[in-house]
């Protein structure tokens, strides 16, 4: 008997409607599976990390290895140092609980094609996030990433790098039996080398500060790296050839450690003097400063004194043949009985020259007889220089100054052309008073007349020693005796000491 009602199945339009449907649906899911599958229960925990580490949104949130959320949203964020870093927002499922406040977060790769994700690792504090709170960028790492390592071996790592390998198998080659003495002294050097580590690390030796010191020393220097960069391939030439003596430097390893000995010892003597020395440098530090200017100045010098220390060469070879013929002067007996006497004559000139002494020191009369004496003699000729002479003429007087039969002093008298002329000639002109003061009669005054006090009163000429009162000074002279010197205003020797001072015209 044929059944009369037809299967639901058998209608076409509700079999495709429903095909149509589950296909929307199974769409729908594949779509949104980036973001969590739909209708299940999730929470939101914020994480900052300084770095996004090329994160994108639908990656996969871990736990233990397991899949317990994913990203589903990345901002950019400014973080508490100024910098910019990435805000993940992560949709965690329900189930695994909550997340302890100490937990942590590492951003990791998941292939080596560069595909990443979240590792969480829950701590075990008793506190929790709560739902859309943020972790704080100091619980986060990241992870380094295999093509970053690869990335600092580029084209000058890895040729220094041969260059490198090729020097340590250098260094090595023929040297095992070297080696196998090193590996069996090593436990030694290093029951030695625990209490200088030890030393080097304690907080007084300030390791740090050698090291700050270290880079202030190189930033200093690197304007002359090129010049030191010449020093360091000179010194290899130097090395090399010290190298070739190789007892010497056996001889000198070997004196090495009593030097250091001796070295340590006068190190800790020099202690103070460093120390001060440290104070005198930074006194000095303005005079370096102003140094700075006067380089030009200094090279030039030092480019003029290379061609005369050159020539010191030769000077030095005759100073040496000076000192071997002072040697064989000094070695007869005879030198000694000339020393003695010249003790004595030493002797015998100390008064004379506490008498001439101030006429130098206080008057300064040698220099100012010889500052012109280079123009005196610069007179051109046909054969150099000749000395140069004014012709001064005398005024026609009885006894002129003019006169080859003058017979008594000019006194002006009987003048019959010109200005009238008197003799000026004091003998034994005074430097300075009995105390010390200055009294530069020479060149201190202009013509006086009637101070002869041996002639007769109607001469009218100046042959006095000494003038009443101090002079003073000349223009670059001093106002008394220098300091710790002795002086005599008077002669102590020949029949002028003799003389009365009162009649010298001492006041």
């Amino acid at each position: 008997m044929r059944r009369t009602g037809s299967s639901v199945l058998a209608n076409p339009v509700l079999v495709g409607a429903v095909t149509v449907l589950v296909t929307t649906v199974a769409v729908f899911l594949a779509y949104n599976a980036n973001n969590g599958l739909p209708f299940v229960p999730t929470t939101t925990l914020k994480v900052q990390t300084p770095n996004g580490s090329q994160l994108v949104r639908g990656n996969e949130v871990r736990s233990g290895g397991y899949r317990v959320g994913v990203i589903s949203d990345i901002q950019p964020v400014q973080m508490m140092d100024g910098g910019v870093g990435a805000e993940l927002t992560l949709k965690l499922d329900k189930a695994i609980g909550d997340i302890p406040r100490d937990s942590t977060v590492e951003i990791r790769p998941r292939s080596a094609l560069g595909l990443k994700y979240v590792d969480l690792t829950e701590g075990s504090s008793d506190e929790a996030f709560d739902d859309g709170e943020t972790m704080p960028a100091a619980q986060t790492r990241t992870a380094i990433d295999l093509d970053r390592v690869f990335e600092m071996f580029d084209e000058p790592t890895r040729r220094a790098s041969q260059v490198n390998l090729q020097g340590f198998g250098d260094a090595l080659t023929g040297r095992g039996e070297a080696l196998g003495r090193t590996i069996h002294e090593l436990p030694r050097t290093l029951r030695h080398l625990e209490p200088v580590m030890r030393t080097l690390s304690a907080r007084e030796t300030q390791l740090e500060d050698f090291f700050a010191e270290l880079g202030d020393a190189a930033r200093t220097v690197r304007p002359v790296s090129k010049t030191q960069a010449r020093l360091f391939t000179t010194m290899a030439d130097t090395f090399e050839a010290l190298g070739r003596d190789e007892q010497a430097l056996k001889d000198f390893i070997a004196k090495s450690p009593p030097t250091l000995d001796v070295s340590t010892d006068s190190l800790r003597v020099q202690r103070p003097f460093l120390a001060n020395f440290a104070d005198f440098s930074e006194a000095l530090q303005p005079a370096t400063r102003e140094l700075r200017a006067a380089l030009p100045t200094i090279n030039r010098a030092v480019g003029r004194g290379i061609g005369v220390q050159r020539r010191f060469a030769g000077t030095n070879r005759e100073l040496r043949r000076t000192m071997r013929a002072l040697r064989e002067l000094v070695q007869p007996p005879q030198t000694g009985v000339a020393v003695r006497a010249l003790t004595a004559t030493v002797t015998t000139l100390n008064p004379q020259i506490r008498f001439y002494g101030p006429f130098q020191t206080v008057c300064n009369n040698f220099n100012y007889f010889f500052t012109y004496l280079a123009e005196h003699f610069s007179e051109r000729d046909a054969v150099g220089q000749a000395q140069r002479a004014l012709l001064n003429s005398a005024g026609r007087q009885k006894n002129s100054l003019a006169s080859m039969g003058a017979y008594l002093p000019a006194n002006g008298e009987d003048v019959q052309e010109g200005n009238a002329q008197h003799l000026h000639g004091p003998g034994y002109a005074a430097a300075v008073m009995p105390d010390g003061r200055a009294d530069c009669e020479v060149g201190q005054r202009g013509y006086l007349e009637r101070l002869a006090r041996f002639v007769p009163r109607e001469y009218r000429v100046h042959g006095d020693a000494r003038s009443p009162g101090a002079q003073g000074p000349t223009f670059r002279g001093r106002e008394r005796v220098p300091e710790g010197q002795t002086f005599s205003h008077l002669p102590e020797t020949g029949a002028y000491k003799d003389i009365p001072a009162n009649e010298l015209g001492e006041r």
